[in-house]
């Protein structure tokens, strides 16, 4: 430790630590313009200019490096003399049209010529103009370039931490410019996190643009519902009227940086197809009606239908109390353990329950990217967690994290990779088991020999040693690290092979295990509540807490406080539940907060099971197509208009805070599961959004403990119950067969995720039309050019929409966004198909002359 005296005040920090860190550490504000946390320093500003003794000039405290002994003085004369001037020489430039700036009130140029000065100043020339206007550098970028002071934040922010290199400079010295290129951001990710760190009003969001001051907003601290990640955000609203999002650097797993669709995307809760009143279907029409002409008919359709099965879908997007209150309504009141929380994919419990109790790591992202090797299974983490890609890119620059790629889709990260392996779609399963082998082959003897002949045995004999391709390079690098992090994408579940996905990374993480790394593994969820949505037992086979079904000492447990028998036989996911429809077996189908009809593979075959249950109730915020087709529609409560708790990725619980209320006769999902449970003449208690908190830290292991008052801003973390992995080792699946045929694969864009952001009007200004993806050899050969109209053709069905060539993306795959209702995509899919083998046809147009007007038109 070194000693440093700072105003006189003795401390000790760690070698490294900069003058900056120490003062700050002390409480001692300097100020800066230039410096950001999270980014190395760039001394450029000088305003945190100190004197330090021994030295002759002024040092700049963000980069002047603590030394043992050294004496530090923040508040002479000289600098205060100093830091008047610096603020004179950019108010010399700076236009003073406050009254004007959406920054004012805000801006830290003010804040810092109140505090430093200086009172007048003594420049008398023309102010320098760059232009007359403000330029639109994007629909939600405007950029005012005459108030800019140079300090470089929002370059260094976009080219550093989100790695679109979207903004750079032109000129030098005071004619230095900020701009996009062509005067335009047209190639970047419009996240908006160059205008969250400028200082000044030189970057500006449209959609904010004269709106409000922000004395005039009420803000409320929140958590972001559009993926796993868990951002925090911070809503203003005036008058009740959504306004902006912004994000606090101290608090929060995303420090001040959000994605376009955290900062931009939740307008959509202003989306105009918000269901106003409950509905019922008379003579084959959904029509309104008061809640009790609702509850009324929903009480003779419930009679009708209870001596047949019952099931439960509900959204990984609502709050975990409300999740927790489904389960219970669906176990307790409508008697079964036919339960899911995915309208994508049905997740193979019996394997990710195992997986999860033994590796899963509750631990902060920041802790477990830090580690020396980082392997990323699957997805797409640009477009899927945008966030937590700048905190692996961080990871891999800054702190020499080894960054392992393993997927079939490529992402931005692939830059920063040590290894990057490009797999089909369906084939992790047997490049995992390849990592294995290289692991087993190079350090078999550090294996006890047992586990070695099990593991030999296995794989069918002894192991060879792996050439020099990606899966082996993959097993040097985590032989060679001591701490390993694995992060596995959801996408990996569309998959029929998930299963077997699923036990090859429970041997990878087993052998990594008894190698003696560090070891570290969680889900990237694309889903706001996915990990709080499992954790609260949503599942046909597991109890809240993960615990088994058939798990007789935790069924009891639950049954004595439900006061109530729970089914002891697991139930059916989704899949089987649409089959029990089908077949003419399921009474009443409970859909809340999402739209199968839209996102599972099949739409033909789901519209007829949705059709063939007796009572398809839907209660949901908007009116999705599977409300369509529903016999009674229940007007529920959207993001921000109800409080609760969501459970990010990383097992960070977090409240989700109310900022508005329930619009037109919508009521909170809490209060409509007690209405339908009355309706079968039961109550569910406790039924409060606190109480139901407290019952899930008494009885769910992971979140014992917990307190409301106690999640504070940056949330509590869940506590990993371990439990030791199995030690079996399971057999590798053969590598999937090789085709000719283009194979279609989907997920998530960047500007758009699921089916919430397409109601955004903002993100509709910036996201991309529908298109279609596939490399640039494959679209050579079918003679398609970018920017083309094709048709993308399956077995079962074809969609229409432009075709975007990538020359990173991988040949044979065709990949299109599944975030488009009209796209209607999963017409072209069948269940338990994935990837989906296809065509590609360009959309060809006659062209004739009309003789009249001389001009060309298509026919």
């Amino acid at each position: 430790m070194l000693k440093v005296t700072i105003d006189d005040r003795m401390l000790e920090v760690e070698p490294g630590s900069t003058v900056l860190q120490a003062a700050r550490r002390l409480g001692i504000e300097i100020p800066t313009f230039c410096y950001l946390k999270r980014l190395p320093p760039l001394a450029s500003c000088r305003m945190c200019l100190v004197e330090v003794e021994g030295l002759r000039r002024l040092q700049p405290s963000c980069a002047t490096a603590v030394t043992d002994g050294m004496v530090v003085r923040t508040n002479t004369t000289l600098i205060d003399e100093t830091r008047s001037s610096m603020l004179d020489m950019l108010l010399a430039n700076h236009p003073l049209d406050c009254p004007i700036c959406d920054k004012g009130g805000e801006c830290e140029l003010q804040d810092m010529v109140m505090a430093y000065g200086p009172r007048r100043s003594e420049f008398r020339d023309p102010k320098r103009v760059f232009h007359s206007r403000d330029i639109r550098l994007s629909p939600v970028i405007i950029m005012n370039v005459n108030r800019c002071i140079q300090c470089q934040r929002c370059v260094r922010m976009c080219e550093e931490v989100v790695g679109a290199v979207a903004l750079g400079t032109v000129e030098k010295g005071m004619d230095t410019a900020v701009t996009g290129f062509e005067g335009s951001l047209a190639s970047c990710d419009q996240c908006g996190n160059c205008v969250e760190v400028c200082p000044v009003g030189a970057l500006m969001s449209f959609p904010y643009r004269y709106k409000a001051r922000p004395w005039d907003l009420a803000e409320t601290d929140t958590v972001c519902p559009h993926c796993g990640t868990g951002c925090q955000l911070t809503v203003g609203a005036r008058k009740g009227e959504f306004m902006r999002v912004r994000s606090k650097q101290e608090h929060g797993v995303n420090r001040e940086t959000l994605c376009v669709r955290g900062r931009f995307g939740l307008d959509f809760i202003e989306s105009r197809d918000r269901i106003k009143r409950p509905m019922i279907r008379r003579d084959g029409a959904l029509v309104p009606v008061s809640w009790d002409e609702a509850g009324e008919y929903l009480r003779r359709r419930l009679s009708a239908a209870e001596n047949k099965a019952a099931g439960g879908l509900a959204s990984a997007r609502l709050p975990n109390e409300v999740l927790y209150q489904f389960q219970k309504l669906m176990r307790t009141v409508f008697r079964t353990n036919n339960i899911d929380c995915s309208s994508r994919w049905s997740a193979p419990f019996d394997t990710l329950g195992p997986l999860l109790a033994a590796f899963h790591s509750r631990t902060p992202l920041d802790d477990v990217i830090g580690n020396d090797c980082v392997l990323v299974v699957g997805g797409n983490v640009t477009e899927e967690n945008p966030v937590t890609e700048y905190l692996l890119r961080d990871a891999a620059r800054r702190r020499q994290t080894g960054l392992l790629m393993l997927s079939a889709r490529p992402s931005r990260l692939d830059a920063d990779a040590r290894v990057v392996v490009r797999v089909p779609p369906g084939g992790e399963a047997a490049s995992l088991a390849s990592v294995v082998a290289g692991l087993v082959a190079a350090a078999g003897q550090a294996l006890p020999g047992d586990v070695l002949a099990t593991i030999e045995a296995t794989i069918g004999g002894p192991v060879a040693e792996a050439g020099d391709d990606g899966p082996a390079r993959v097993a040097t690098a985590l032989r060679e690290g001591r701490s390993v992090t694995v992060l596995v994408s959801v996408d990996l579940l569309r998959s029929p092979g998930s299963r077997a996905t699923l036990q090859q990374l429970n041997n990878l993480l087993q052998v990594l295990r008894l190698l003696g790394k560090g070891l570290a593994m969680q889900f990237l969820f694309d889903r706001a509540n996915q990990m709080g949505a499992w954790d609260m037992g949503v599942l046909p086979g597991a109890l809240p807490g993960l615990q088994a079904v058939t798990d007789e000492v935790a069924r009891a447990t639950l049954a004595a406080a439900w006061d109530t028998e729970i089914p002891s036989e697991p139930g059916a996911g989704l899949d089987a539940m649409l089959d029990l429809c089908v077949g003419g077996r399921m009474g009443a189908l409970y859909i809340a907060g999402t739209d199968p009809l839209i996102a599972y593979p099949d739409r033909d075959f789901v519209t007829r099971a949705l059709g063939a249950a007796d009572l398809l109730i839907v209660q949901d915020t908007f009116l999705t197509d599977t409300a369509g087709l529903a016999d009674v529609v229940l007007p529920a409560a959207g993001y921000g208009e109800e409080s609760g708790t969501f459970t990010n990725n990383e097992g960070r619980t977090q409240k989700v805070r109310k900022f508005r209320e329930s619009a037109f006769e919508a009521r909170s999902n809490l209060s409509i599961f007690d209405f339908v449970a009355a309706l079968r003449s039961r109550t569910l208690k406790p039924s409060t959004q606190d109480e139901i908190f407290d019952e899930i830290a008494r009885l769910v292991p992971a979140y014992r403990g917990l307190r409301q008052d106690g999640l504070g801003a940056d949330g509590t973390f869940t506590t990993a119950v371990p439990t030791p992995p199995t030690g079996e080792f399971v057999a590798p699946p053969p590598a999937p067969t090789a085709t000719d045929a283009l194979m279609l694969i989907t997920g998530n864009g960047l500007f758009h995720n699921g089916y919430l952001t397409e109601r955004s009007d903002i993100l509709n200004t910036v996201a991309n039309d529908p298109y279609v993806m596939m490399s640039a050899p494959d679209a050579a050969r079918l003679g398609l050019s970018d920017g083309d109209q094709v048709v993308v053709r399956s077995a079962q069905g074809e969609l229409t929409a432009q075709l975007k060539v990538d020359r990173q993306f991988p040949r044979g795959l065709v990949f299109v966004p599944e975030n488009y209702r009209a796209l209607r995509l999963n017409s072209l899919m069948r269940r338990g198909e994935y990837p989906c083998p296809v065509e590609v046809q360009g959309v060809h147009r006659t062209l004739e002359v009309d003789r009249t007007s001389r001009v060309w038109r298509g026919v």
